[in-house]
């Protein structure tokens, strides 16, 4: 039984996969939609918890998921497409994948920021190493949320309710692929101030 339902988990993260048509974008245009997807999020983010920008100045680097959908009955699964910042600068393009089993019902649709304390949580991150941990959770944003954020093992998430409702903000067993842009991607600007690399 036990395998059956790890089975139809991964089942369902195969087809938010395919459903997704791989982590980057298949034309210019679709990469700028993305690009200003996540501009606009991040947008919405920073005006509600304004404290968020703060966090993210500070930090080496960031990527944002615009749209992470995830839905449940029993056996769930999230997947979600977003951008990639180091230092302020647009480096490339990542998917989340998430596969969860447990009692659990309902559909969410939410917004994921993943902010890297330091050039070493980011290069994990780069190398696709970054899995978060079972019992991992996420700083669901509101006003003054991200003032009390602290980060673990290099990284902090911050996520913010779409659609659906989010009582918690269970990210665990969330992976992560990383492609480089190659150049002639989507025209972003910085949403924040960064810091000197350390």
């Amino acid at each position: 039984m036990r395998t059956s339902i790890h089975t139809l988990a991964a089942l369902i993260v195969a087809a938010f996969i395919l459903g997704g048509c791989g982590t980057t974008p298949k034309s210019e245009e679709k990469k700028q939609d993305l690009a200003d997807a996540s501009q606009r999020q991040l947008d919405a983010m920073t005006t509600e918890d304004p404290n968020l920008q703060s966090f993210i100045d500070k930090s080496y680097g960031y990527v944002i998921f615009p749209k992470v959908g995830k839905g449940a009955f029993i056996v769930g699964g999230g997947y979600g497409r977003g951008v990639v910042y180091e230092q302020g600068k647009m480096i490339g393009y990542a998917d989340i994948t998430q596969a969860t089993v447990g009692l659990q019902a309902g559909g969410q649709t939410y917004s994921e920021l993943i902010a890297f304390e330091n050039k070493e949580a980011l290069e994990r991150f780069k190398q696709n190493k970054l899995e978060l941990s079972a019992n991992a959770s996420a700083v669901i944003l509101k006003t003054g949320a991200a003032a009390a954020a602290r980060y673990e093992n290099g990284v902090a998430v911050f996520v913010m309710p779409r659609a659906g409702a989010m009582a918690e903000a269970s990210v665990g067993g969330q992976k992560f692929t990383f492609v480089p842009d190659t150049g002639g991607g989507a025209t972003t600007r910085a949403a924040a101030t960064t810091r000197p690399a350390t």
